[in-house]
């Protein structure tokens, strides 16, 4: 997309002007893409005053613009990322917060057409990392511009994306909106890769009682699941609960449909929540429950796991 490597085979548009044709035999160089990009280093040139950072692309780039003009563009450019009283600082004196400013500051400039982000927010502490997503995401908003962000963050995209593509080993697997991606996946690798989840292989036996059920067989036990009109009885079936979701009682006995008896292995206090990992027979399950909830090594529990919350797929 930015220009910087010649794929294979293919054709990519940005909007309805053609950068690259294997076909056609067109390459269009980076310069000519009318893209901003901020890469995971920033690439801050430390000879350079901030002004001077921003300033590059227009002063370089072969657009006819006046001095008057690069001034204006590089002072909006400074305010919308909050940095109009650094204009005339030296780039070594700069935070890595106030760095990644300048980068995103640089690559809006010239008002691009699309913006090309390559994980800008990797090297920040997790505080600032924090705050600068909410930023990040109000700025782009506001701009009204096209942007392709590049993230292992899963956080992350769900935070500032309107929708999240899914890759794995060159192809994409799922593109929905961040929600469909989380609570809805279509494949294994999307629901394990997209926040926790716990995994159960099982074989669809029978129908359920109630319409668009199915029982599976598990090493659980047998589960009341959703039956997706594309399983039918005596398919394996790969079903994801995710750690949320289950329903985790210490004082009672298992009871209806999807309840089964475990013991609590492990705990980690993690803040406002708590991570157990509970075993049930000889399966592991990974339960998350507010932090008010407070329960010991080897304590017995019953696991109740909605019907409602289960997500089956095909086994890859």
């Amino acid at each position: 997309m930015a220009g910087l490597e010649v794929p294979e085979a293919g054709e990519i548009y940005i909007g309805e002007n053609l950068v690259f044709s294997s076909e056609k035999r067109v390459m269009l160089p980076a310069y000519r893409r009318g893209v901003g990009m901020v890469f995971q280093s920033y690439a801050i040139w430390p000879h350079m005053t901030v002004f001077e950072n921003v300033a590059f692309p227009i002063l370089r780039g072969g657009y006819k613009v006046g001095k008057a003009e690069v001034g204006d563009r590089v002072r909006k450019a400074l305010h919308l990322v909050g940095l109009e009283q650094f204009e005339s600082r030296p780039a070594p004196l700069l935070s890595g917060g106030q760095q990644q400013r300048v980068s995103l500051a640089r690559a809006l400039v010239y008002e691009p057409r699309l913006l090309l982000l390559d994980e800008p927010l990797s090297n920040l502490d997790a505080k600032l990392r924090e705050e600068m997503r909410i930023e990040l995401r109000e700025l782009i908003n506001r701009l009204k511009i096209s942007t392709l962000y590049v993230t292992h963050d899963q956080e992350e995209a769900l935070v500032l994306s309107d929708r999240i593509a899914v890759m794995y080993d060159g192809q994409i697997l799922q593109e929905s909106p961040p929600r469909e991606i989380y609570l809805f996946p279509t494949h294994p690798f999307v629901a394990g890769f997209v926040g926790r989840a716990n995994f159960i292989e099982g074989r669809v036996a029978q129908q359920g009682a109630e319409l668009g059920t199915g029982v599976a067989a598990t090493p659980l036990g047998d589960m009341v699941i959703p039956l997706p009109a594309h399983v039918s009885v005596g398919d394996r079936v790969s079903i994801v609960i995710r750690p949320e979701d289950m329903s985790v009682d210490v004082d009672g006995t298992p009871s209806g449909p999807n309840s089964f008896p475990g013991r609590v292995e492990y705990r980690i206090f993690v803040g406002n929540r708590v991570q157990y990992r509970i075993r049930i027979g000889s399966s592991v399950l990974h339960s998350e429950l507010p932090a008010r909830i407070d329960l010991q090594e080897d304590t017995k529990v019953s696991v109740r796991i909605p019907t409602s919350c289960i997500r089956v797929l095909r086994p890859q």
